[in-house]
Protein backbone atom coordinates (compact mmCIF):
# COMPACT_ATOMS: atom_id res chain seq x y z
CA UNK A 1 0.00 0.00 0.00
CA UNK A 2 1.23 3.45 -0.86
CA UNK A 3 0.08 6.43 1.21
CA UNK A 4 0.87 9.99 0.15
CA UNK A 5 0.19 12.56 2.90
CA UNK A 6 -0.10 16.31 2.29
CA UNK A 7 0.23 18.36 5.49
CA UNK A 8 -1.70 21.50 4.51
CA UNK A 9 -2.75 22.24 8.10
CA UNK A 10 0.30 23.27 10.08
CA UNK A 11 -0.74 22.79 13.73
CA UNK A 12 0.72 19.27 13.79
CA UNK A 13 4.37 19.79 14.64
CA UNK A 14 7.09 18.10 12.59
CA UNK A 15 8.12 15.86 15.51
CA UNK A 16 4.49 14.69 15.89
CA UNK A 17 4.15 13.73 12.24
CA UNK A 18 6.39 10.64 12.14
CA UNK A 19 4.39 8.62 14.70
CA UNK A 20 1.15 9.82 13.07
CA UNK A 21 2.36 8.70 9.64
CA UNK A 22 3.06 5.23 11.03
CA UNK A 23 -0.40 5.04 12.65
CA UNK A 24 -2.18 6.34 9.53
CA UNK A 25 -0.30 3.90 7.29
CA UNK A 26 -1.20 0.99 9.55
CA UNK A 27 -4.85 2.07 9.79
CA UNK A 28 -5.42 2.61 6.08
CA UNK A 29 -3.58 -0.59 5.19
CA UNK A 30 -5.69 -2.55 7.72
CA UNK A 31 -8.89 -1.06 6.34
CA UNK A 32 -7.90 -2.05 2.81
CA UNK A 33 -6.78 -5.55 3.82
CA UNK A 34 -9.87 -6.32 5.94
CA UNK A 35 -12.06 -5.18 3.05
CA UNK A 36 -10.25 -7.42 0.55
CA UNK A 37 -8.67 -4.46 -1.21
CA UNK A 38 -5.45 -4.63 -3.20
CA UNK A 39 -2.08 -4.80 -1.43
CA UNK A 40 -0.88 -2.44 -4.15
CA UNK A 41 -3.53 0.21 -3.42
CA UNK A 42 -2.58 3.88 -3.44
CA UNK A 43 -4.29 6.50 -1.27
CA UNK A 44 -3.76 10.24 -1.03
CA UNK A 45 -4.47 11.86 2.35
CA UNK A 46 -4.73 15.61 2.88
CA UNK A 47 -4.79 17.11 6.37
CA UNK A 48 -6.42 20.51 6.07
CA UNK A 49 -8.05 23.32 8.05
CA UNK A 50 -11.79 24.00 8.33
CA UNK A 51 -11.71 26.69 5.65
CA UNK A 52 -10.29 24.28 3.05
CA UNK A 53 -12.63 21.39 3.85
CA UNK A 54 -15.59 23.80 3.93
CA UNK A 55 -14.73 24.93 0.39
CA UNK A 56 -14.40 21.32 -0.82
CA UNK A 57 -17.64 20.30 0.90
CA UNK A 58 -19.47 23.18 -0.80
CA UNK A 59 -17.91 22.58 -4.21
CA UNK A 60 -18.35 18.80 -4.40
CA UNK A 61 -21.34 18.09 -2.15
CA UNK A 62 -23.21 21.40 -2.12
CA UNK A 63 -23.00 21.49 1.68
CA UNK A 64 -22.11 24.96 3.01
CA UNK A 65 -20.21 24.05 6.18
CA UNK A 66 -17.03 22.31 7.26
CA UNK A 67 -17.06 18.57 7.86
CA UNK A 68 -14.64 16.13 9.45
CA UNK A 69 -13.72 13.94 6.46
CA UNK A 70 -14.33 13.77 2.73
CA UNK A 71 -13.49 10.90 0.39
CA UNK A 72 -13.09 11.10 -3.36
CA UNK A 73 -13.05 7.58 -4.79
CA UNK A 74 -11.45 6.97 -8.16
CA UNK A 75 -12.78 3.41 -8.42
CA UNK A 76 -16.49 4.20 -8.40
CA UNK A 77 -18.47 2.23 -10.94
CA UNK A 78 -20.81 4.14 -13.19
CA UNK A 79 -23.03 3.02 -16.02
CA UNK A 80 -21.30 5.41 -18.43
CA UNK A 81 -17.85 3.88 -17.93
CA UNK A 82 -17.01 0.81 -19.99
CA UNK A 83 -15.40 -2.17 -18.27
CA UNK A 84 -11.64 -2.00 -18.40
CA UNK A 85 -9.14 -4.83 -18.14
CA UNK A 86 -6.62 -2.39 -16.61
CA UNK A 87 -7.01 -2.23 -12.85
CA UNK A 88 -5.89 1.14 -11.53
CA UNK A 89 -4.56 0.74 -7.98
CA UNK A 90 -5.22 4.40 -7.06
CA UNK A 91 -8.23 4.25 -4.72
CA UNK A 92 -8.64 8.00 -4.33
CA UNK A 93 -8.25 10.92 -1.95
CA UNK A 94 -9.17 11.38 1.70
CA UNK A 95 -9.37 14.89 3.14
CA UNK A 96 -9.48 15.33 6.94
CA UNK A 97 -10.09 18.55 8.86
CA UNK A 98 -7.52 18.69 11.65
CA UNK A 99 -9.57 21.22 13.70
CA UNK A 100 -12.69 19.00 13.41
CA UNK A 101 -10.63 15.96 14.49
CA UNK A 102 -9.32 17.87 17.52
CA UNK A 103 -12.81 19.08 18.51
CA UNK A 104 -14.36 15.62 18.08
CA UNK A 105 -11.59 13.98 20.09
CA UNK A 106 -12.33 16.35 22.96
CA UNK A 107 -16.10 15.87 22.57
CA UNK A 108 -15.81 12.05 22.58
CA UNK A 109 -13.19 11.96 25.33
CA UNK A 110 -10.35 10.27 23.49
CA UNK A 111 -7.03 11.30 21.95
CA UNK A 112 -6.56 13.41 18.86
CA UNK A 113 -4.50 10.59 17.36
CA UNK A 114 -7.33 8.09 17.81
CA UNK A 115 -9.82 10.45 16.17
CA UNK A 116 -7.48 11.16 13.26
CA UNK A 117 -6.93 7.43 12.69
CA UNK A 118 -10.68 6.75 12.92
CA UNK A 119 -11.41 9.43 10.30
CA UNK A 120 -8.72 7.95 8.03
CA UNK A 121 -10.31 4.48 8.39
CA UNK A 122 -13.77 5.94 7.73
CA UNK A 123 -12.49 7.70 4.61
CA UNK A 124 -10.70 4.56 3.42
CA UNK A 125 -13.86 2.50 3.70
CA UNK A 126 -15.70 5.10 1.61
CA UNK A 127 -12.99 4.74 -1.05
CA UNK A 128 -13.64 0.99 -1.01
CA UNK A 129 -17.37 1.46 -1.61
CA UNK A 130 -18.79 1.40 1.93
CA UNK A 131 -21.51 3.91 2.73
CA UNK A 132 -23.80 4.84 5.60
CA UNK A 133 -26.88 6.31 3.92
CA UNK A 134 -29.12 3.28 4.60
CA UNK A 135 -29.26 1.60 8.02
CA UNK A 136 -27.99 -1.86 6.90
CA UNK A 137 -25.07 -0.21 5.08
CA UNK A 138 -24.36 1.99 8.09
CA UNK A 139 -24.23 -1.05 10.38
CA UNK A 140 -21.89 -2.87 8.01
CA UNK A 141 -19.59 0.14 7.74
CA UNK A 142 -19.56 0.75 11.51
CA UNK A 143 -18.74 -2.93 12.11
CA UNK A 144 -15.81 -2.73 9.68
CA UNK A 145 -14.56 0.49 11.33
CA UNK A 146 -14.72 -1.13 14.76
CA UNK A 147 -12.91 -4.20 13.43
CA UNK A 148 -10.06 -2.08 12.09
CA UNK A 149 -9.85 0.04 15.24
CA UNK A 150 -9.76 -3.09 17.43
CA UNK A 151 -6.95 -4.49 15.31
CA UNK A 152 -5.02 -1.27 16.03
CA UNK A 153 -5.91 -1.41 19.76
CA UNK A 154 -7.83 1.86 19.43
CA UNK A 155 -11.28 0.72 20.48
CA UNK A 156 -13.73 3.12 22.06
CA UNK A 157 -13.40 3.41 25.80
Amino acid sequence: MILDIAWEEESILLEQREPLVAMLNQAIEAGIRLSNGSDEAEVSLMLVDDHRIHALNLEYRGVDRPTDVLSFALQEETEEEPDSEFEDEMLGDIVISVPRARAQAEEYGHSFERELVYLAVHGTLHLLGYDHEEEPDKLEMRHKEEEVMALLNLERT
